[in-house]
């Protein structure tokens, strides 16, 4: 998931540079959502970590 993040942050920093205003704002939001994602699913797995039986 941290890959599609980038992606998406790359995506908007080329679209933002090349002048594509609405596109690099859609493609910053989506790579932030896909962040913040990332990041519960991060601290869900710290918290729980792996049991051994």
């Amino acid at each position: 998931m941290l890959r599609w993040t980038i992606t998406f942050i790359i995506l908007a920093i080329i679209a933002g540079i090349l002048g594509f205003g609405g596109i690099a704002a859609g493609a910053a939001g989506i790579a932030k959502i896909l962040f913040f994602i990332f990041i519960v699913l991060f601290i869900i797995s710290l918290i729980t970590g792996r049991k051994k039986i």
